[in-house]
This record gives structure tokens, sequence and C-alpha cells, in this order.
């Protein structure tokens, strides 16, 4: 589906955002500096998008049909998913009847699914990725196993930010594995893909912008640490070199472009000393390109709206090294404060963000600190320093 500049603000648009994370509060928080009417959805009251959204319904987004009434009702501009856990399916049906989804519903659809991307990517578009295979059963696991060798990584096919995510070393951690990947898995599919353990020296993200008119653009590559299969800090510019961040731009457009619409996606690799693998892709803001609020003029949630909207993006300006750093809860809760706001605001340069969810859960991501330096060493130790500064705290239950 083609999409149409929108360039007059004389009626207000108005966005349906799917899924009202703190990745959605932020694209929100812009869309409203725009004039354009944002209306959240999620599966759970005072999500952290609901919170400055100018209206918002609470449905479960796996229901088909509860996701067809609430966007027919609402007749949105633009449907923004946000999360993973949608009926994408039913996106598909509803593009089809003239509803726009951002940044198309095939886009959305594929990439909800591992095994989906990961085929379009190997097979169809032969780019490099880890050597892979499927499995619906632990006995197929353990045969797949034999082909993939170990170490090796398995996930469920359906599920995001690392979740159900674990590294194999041996043929008697397979069952672990398969069981932990069912227990965290989206959807009711019983299916993990099992990879290649691939011995990288750095993982990045290439923020990736498809415009309606204009070239497909790039920002500086993204580095990151995971714990859990979770980003705990990123930082910019990631160290990559110059033969290895075309390598990774080409076939981020590749894919980008074999999935179609617009908007701005995450795009992940691995990097090794001699090559780059494609790792994963998210069809919407990343988790990793928080640090864009710090890092550049326009973040990527801005890019994202700007896209689109069909509004120019002039020039994309790099503020130097940045870093952020992310604040977790160690415990299950709903009665807390936050202590240590203004220590970590006295590191130079930091900025903080408290995303506003409504309760706690272990090792849940509750707030991001962001700090910029001289070099990313600096950005990441002022980014880390400010996030350590601050503690939630649980208050008696009344």
């Amino acid at each position: 589906m083609s999409f149409k500049s929108i360039t007059k603000f004389n009626k207000a648009i108005k966005i349906m955002l799917l899924g009202s994370g703190e990745l959605g509060k932020e694209f929100t928080i812009a869309a409203q500096r725009l004039g354009v009417t944002v209306v959240a959805v999620d599966n759970y009251e005072g999500a952290p998008a609901m919170q400055v959204a100018d209206r918002c319904h609470i449905i479960d987004m796996l229901d088909g049909d509860a996701l067809e009434k609430i966007i027919r009702t609402e007749d949105p501009d633009f449907v923004v998913p946000e999360i993973e856990a949608i009926k994408t399916s039913k996106l598909v049906e509803l593009e089809q009847k003239g509803f726009r989804i951002v940044p198309s519903a095939n886009a959305v659809n594929l990439t909800m699914n591992r095994d989906a991307i990961r085929d379009l990517v190997a097979k169809k578009l032969k780019l490099k990725t880890a050597k892979f295979a499927y499995a619906t059963n632990l006995e197929d696991l353990k045969s797949a196993s034999q082909e993939i060798s170990f170490p090796s990584v398995v996930k469920p096919v359906m599920s995001s930010s690392g979740k159900g995510q674990s590294v194999v070393k041996k043929p008697s951690d397979l069952e672990k594995a398969w069981d932990f990947a069912l227990k965290n898995m989206r959807g009711n599919e019983r299916k993990v893909i099992i990879e290649e353990f691939i011995a990288f020296e750095s993982e990045i993200t290439l923020l990736t912008i498809k415009q309606i008119k204009g070239p497909t653009l790039f920002c500086s590559p993204i580095g990151h640490r995971q714990e859990r299969g979770d980003y705990m800090e990123s930082w910019m510019p990631a160290k990559i070199s110059p033969i290895q961040l075309k390598k990774a731009q080409v076939m981020a457009k590749k894919v980008t472009d074999e999935l179609g619409g617009v908007g701005l996606f995450g795009v992940e690799f691995f990097i090794t000393k001699k090559d780059v693998y494609f790792s994963e892709l998210s069809p919407r803001p990343h988790d990793t390109g928080l640090v864009t609020l710090i890092s550049q003029n326009l973040s990527e949630f801005e890019l994202h709206l700007r896209s689109i909207l069909g509004l120019p993006i002039q020039k994309l300006e790099n503020y130097g090294a940045s870093a952020s750093s992310v604040i977790l809860a160690k415990r299950e809760g709903k009665n807390f404060t936050f202590e240590g706001v203004g220590n970590a605001l006295k590191v130079p340069t930091a900025d903080i963000r408290l995303f506003g969810k409504p309760t706690t859960r272990i090792n849940r991501r509750m707030g991001v600190c962001l700090a910029r330096g001289n070099n990313t060493k600096e950005a990441r130790a002022r980014a880390n320093k400010a996030a350590n500064s601050v503690k939630i705290v649980f208050n008696k239950e009344i």
C-alpha cells in the first residue's frame, strides 16, 4: 500500500498506537508536538503512552475481532504498532480494506515471527545470517542441534526483546531451553528456532528510515549490551569499520525495501572481525535507540513520525558520543517511589526518563538515564553512574 504525503495540518491527523510502553510514550509526545491526535491501546490500564495520549483503550490485541472493532470505531489515519503481541493477520486484512498500517502490514506480520523474517532474509534475499533450524517439539530440537552444533542459541519464534532466549552449551541443556522458550513465547505456536552461536565482537542496531519520498536514511550505528536478552545500555557511535558499516547499510536497505512501507526500522547485526551477520529486525523504534533522545537533533521517535507523515528530514546532526543506561526494578510491586533522581542529574550532561509504569516486576525496565561525553567510554560511564544513583523504594502496601 502506498502512502501519500500529509503536509497540511488544518485538520488533526489521528494515529492509533497499538502498544503503549515507553517507546510509545516518546512517540506520542513527538506526535502531539505536531498537533497529531494519538489514541493509545494496550492490554492494561495506565500504560506509559496512555498517560500522555488524547484517548486510550484497553483490549487484548491478540483478539482479532476486538482489534478490528476498535480500529473501525476510531477510524485513524494511521495504525502504528509498538509491540509484537498483536493479531497481525488482522492488520493485513484491514490494510487491504484501506487502513494504513505502519510501516506496512506485511512488515509487521513478517517480523512478529522469527521464522518468517529469517526465511525472507536468508532464503529469499540471500543475506548472511547464523546457521539456523526450526523445531516444534523437543525431539526435533535435539535432531536440529546435531546439525547446528554447540554452543547454540534457542529462541521462541514469537517473542521480543530476547524473551525466552537461552544459550545451549551441551545436549543436556536442550530440554531446559525448550521449556524456557515455550514459557516465554508470545502467541500459541509451539515452535522455536535454534541457531549457530556467532562469536561476535559487538552487536549493533542500525536505525533505518524509509521515506515516502527521498532516500533511505541511516542513523549512526548504536552499540549495545544485553543481559537475559534485554538491553542494559546502548551508545553511539558503535565501533565498526567503514567497510562493515557499508555492508550493514546495504543489508538493511535490502530487507526494508522488501518489507515495504514507511517509517523507522531497528535492524540488528552481529559484527565479527571480518564480517557482518543479520540478526533481527523491528519495524518500529528500537529500545536501544532511546540513546537518540540525547545523541542527535531528531530522536528515533521524531524520525518515525516524520517518515509516516511525509514530512522532510533535512539533516541528521549528531552531538557526539552518547549513551543510555536502564533503571531496573529488583522485585514485584505497585506502591513505590524513585529516590536519587537529583543525584543522577548531578552527573555531567545527564538526563533521565522515568517511564511511569504502574507496577514493577523483577528486571522490568522502569526508566533510563542518558549522557554525553568526550568519547563513548566517558558517555557510558556517566550514563551508568546516573542510572546507579536511582533507587526504586517500595512503600508499605496500604
